[in-house]
């Protein structure tokens, strides 16, 4: 074989490989490009179908209240969920929520009902709240009477897998009366001796 031909044969086979390479790397940014900038289908919107779960599971909870029995009470909650209530230290977990419940229906007098008034579902479908008040009636800690309450909460849920929704943290307040406006010649008074 000539040398010039030789050279000419490995110059020829060398551009036809960069070609094919080329080729290949366009080919694979084109895929590349392709397969990214697809966007995915937007999840449905299930918002009306959770917020019904929500209320459904808070109308359950009402009998559960009802029936009185702590496990069922306490399966409402997340494993790692929150209860803040007024008068009570705060519960973190199943356990410390379903030894904080057994006190309170160790109470003859304790009863609860809630009324659930909003419930807001994020887009996302995962986390949800709800608000509302209860109405508590309970022993005097003082005089064993009974007594009621109406309090407010905010329960925040999270849906875990298998779509069930748990509560993550359950705050109550009560709701109080409005405190009175001190009289005006009172602040007055109490103005001058501070200043003194």
């Amino acid at each position: 074989m000539d040398a010039g031909f030789d050279s000419l044969y490995h110059s020829a086979e060398d551009t036809n490989l960069k070609s094919w390479y080329s080729a290949g790397i366009a080919i694979g940014i084109s895929l590349l490009i392709a397969g990214c900038s697809e966007t995915p289908a937007p999840a449905p919107d299930t918002r009306a179908t959770d917020e019904k779960a929500i209320r459904d599971g808070e109308t359950q909870w009402n009998a559960d209240f009802k029936s009185r029995d702590a496990d069922k009470l306490v399966n409402h909650y997340a494993d790692d969920a929150v209860v803040m209530v007024p008068g009570v230290p705060l519960a973190k977990g199943k356990d410390a929520i379903g030894a904080a419940l057994k006190g309170f229906l160790a109470d003859k007098n304790f009863a609860a009902n809630c009324t659930t008034a909003t419930v807001e579902v994020a887009k996302s479908g995962d986390f949800a709240y709800s608000q509302g008040t209860c109405t508590t009636s309970m022993s005097d800690r003082k005089t064993g009477k009974p007594i009621t309450e109406t309090e407010n909460y905010v329960t925040v849920y999270k849906k875990e897998t298998g779509g069930f929704w748990k509560a993550i943290e359950d705050i109550d307040t009560p709701d109080a009366p409005p405190v009175a406006p001190m009289p005006v010649k009172k602040a007055k008074a109490k103005a001058a001796r501070r200043r003194k």
